[in-house]
């Protein structure tokens, strides 16, 4: 694979961006705010461009545990402003960091990072996550729910657990391993409540989306840990003595059941069901959420390009990544790719390639990018990192979008990332690309008015059947120009362009909720 000149190429003019690949023989539109001719309005531009909001140890919301509730969405609405002002396009919120809740639940306890105390509401009190749902919607902005779906307690934790948290309640399926307290992936019980506690979830609230990160089986760590597990496999460390994973109650159980498979192999299989049990279950009860999974970012070793090494999930965290693309389980796959491009055994382009010929399905591919290494104490990113790895995802066409980890550095702008992602890579709005094998019906017609107004061109909006979003197109002086907004909005201004004066021509339409999008329709021209 050649090494390829990243040259975004903000084209002036704004006309189509298109990235060269490095073997020069790919195209893919680039994301960008206007485009120049014609009397048709171009395809929409389209990329997943998102951030991660941890919630766990008040990592980015909110900053610290015991604040008012007024304090907390102050906190949530800053992020989403920001999230707007850098025309991201979704949200990927931790609403269940440690079998706990971010929202009122009959199942598992309120999470200490909101009050301090475990299962202690927000005060007065209110339902985060309906408020994140309902902010994020009103400004366009998709909201994914993110589940850890075993990890039970940390020694860091600053409360008792609470009498209802899993911990007290079904002790016996809650494994001590190193610092954390840890679900068995091999007890029924412990797939039931993890179940269970998404499942309501998507019954109960309006989500876009459904996240589960690299936490299957814990990371190994040595009998006496220096270091976290996750930390120590990035750093490319193995432990010398690792501490196993102490299942053997579920493991016993199998083997007098008359099981036959390895005990790796029956570890993967846990999760394998898992995964197959959560796609299929998600689906059942809303066919529009979709499902995502963010694992390690190497693949299985005996299918590495040549010089990937490192840490393998598929032997130590039995997350068998690759078989869930193959299956189809997930609507879209995000990588950890968390080194950088020029890293000899884990190189970013190296391995995007590698997760985009593991997807015979054709699910999307979204790799997540450490943008929280800038300013880090140790193996620091320079902004610029993350802005070519923005720009080697966009030359892959079978990569349609990124995540940033986490929201935190956005809202910091460390070394100034967010000004120049703003500036360079992020140019103008674009939708979340579209996700047919749930659906391919397109969204109604709205109905919408144009009338002039005294420098704009007004509009009186009218959502149809299933209408999400309007995709909104104006015509200035021969240049289109891009914008979307919520199918909550009444009302829509097209302001005059101080340069090209006021706009030619409007074509509106709607998007659904998995990004399709139906009729275009002229409600403008220049008289």
């Amino acid at each position: 694979m050649n090494k390829r000149a990243f040259t975004l190429g903000l084209a002036s003019a704004f006309a189509l961006g298109g990235l060269l690949s490095g073997c020069g023989t790919q195209t893919r539109i680039v994301p960008v705010a206007e485009t120049s001719g014609g009397d048709d309005p171009p395809a929409a531009p389209r990329e997943l461009r998102a951030a991660w909001v941890s919630t766990v140890a008040n990592i980015d919301w909110p900053s610290k545990p015991g604040l008012s509730s007024a304090k907390q969405q102050q906190e949530a609405i800053a992020i989403l402003d920001r999230a707007k002002s850098l025309n991201l396009n979704a949200i990927v919120l931790q609403v269940r960091p440690s079998a706990d809740a971010i929202y009122p639940s009959k199942i598992e306890p309120w999470t200490e990072y909101l009050s301090g105390v475990q299962g202690k509401a927000p005060m007065p009190a209110y339902d985060p996550l309906k408020f994140w749902i309902d902010q994020a919607h009103a400004r366009g902005l998709e909201l994914h729910a993110w589940f850890n779906p075993y990890r039970a307690r940390m020694d860091a934790a600053r409360s008792q657990s609470a009498p209802n948290h899993i911990t007290n309640t079904n002790p016996d399926i809650v494994k001590r391993y190193g610092k954390f307290m840890w679900m068995d992936p091999g007890e029924p019980a412990a797939v039931k409540q993890t179940m269970d506690v998404i499942l309501d979830v998507v019954r109960r609230y309006d989500i876009d989306g459904v996240h589960i990160d690299d936490y299957f089986y814990p990371y190994p760590i040595e009998a006496t840990p220096t270091v976290a597990g996750n930390a120590a496999a990035l750093d490319g460390r193995t432990a010398k003595a690792e501490l196993d994973f102490p299942d053997d109650p579920a493991w016993q159980r199998y083997l007098t059941s008359g099981g036959q498979l390895e005990r790796a192999d029956w570890r993967r299989d846990n999760v394998n069901r898992l995964i197959e049990a959560m796609y299929k279950g998600i689906h059942a009860e809303k066919s529009w959420v979709r499902f995502g999974i963010s694992p390690f970012g190497l693949g299985r070793p005996d299918r590495r390009p040549p010089g990937i090494v490192g840490f393998s999930q598929y032997d130590k965290l039995y997350a068998d990544a690759e078989l869930w693309l193959e299956k189809g389980w997930l609507d879209y796959f995000v990588p950890q790719l968390y080194w950088p491009i020029k890293a000899p055994a884990q190189a970013y382009d190296v391995l995007l390639d590698y997760w985009i010929g593991q997807n015979p399905m054709g699910r999307h591919i979204w790799p997540g990018l450490f943008t929280s290494r800038i300013g880090a104490p140790t193996r620091d990113y320079q902004p610029d990192e993350v802005l070519q790895q923005v720009s080697v995802t966009r030359s892959r066409p079978l990569a349609t979008g990124h995540i940033h980890f986490s929201m935190v550095a956005l809202m910091q702008n460390r070394k100034g990332i967010s000004d120049q992602l703003r500036a360079s890579r992020y140019t103008g709005q674009a939708l979340v690309p579209a996700t047919p094998w749930l659906s391919s019906g397109r969204p109604g017609t709205p109905t919408i008015k144009a009338a002039r107004g005294a420098r704009s061109v007004d509009l009186t909006l009218k959502a149809g059947k299933d209408n999400s979003l309007y995709a909104i197109w104006a015509r200035h002086g021969g240049e289109w120009r891009f914008a979307v907004a919520p199918a909550v909005r009444a009302t829509w201004t097209v302001s005059d362009d101080e340069r090209l004066g006021p706009a030619e021509v409007v074509v509106v339409s709607a998007i659904d909720r998995l990004g399709n999008e139906g009729e275009r329709v002229r409600v403008w021209s220049k008289p």
